[in-house]
């Protein structure tokens, strides 16, 4: 299932892994494991946040995606299933043939 993930951070831990340079270590090993399809960063609520779009292949692979995250980060998360406009209209189609 594709999965917008949204990571908030928080800003006193992620100043710390600015200045330690470990936020660029921390962000490629989860785009290790996730492997994602676009990532965006900017910033939403005044804190840094990062967009990371990717194929969640199975829920038991979220804990491992967001515990460095928590950890390292302090970040706040939010995973949110999203579709493609073709998927949405595969969907409506599906839905006027029921």
């Amino acid at each position: 299932m594709r999965v917008l993930l949204t990571v908030e951070m928080d800003t006193e831990k992620a100043n710390r892994a600015i200045t330690d340079n470990t936020l660029p270590h921390t962000m490629k090993s989860v785009f290790d494991r996730v492997k994602p399809e676009a990532a965006f960063f900017g910033a939403t609520g005044g804190m840094r946040t990062a967009f990371i779009v990717f194929d969640l292949k199975d829920p038991t692979d979220i804990p491992s995606i967001a515990e460095p995250l928590f950890q390292e980060l302090g970040a706040k998360l939010a995973f949110i299933p999203v579709m493609t406009f073709d998927d949405v209209q595969a969907g409506l189609r599906k839905a006027a043939s029921s």
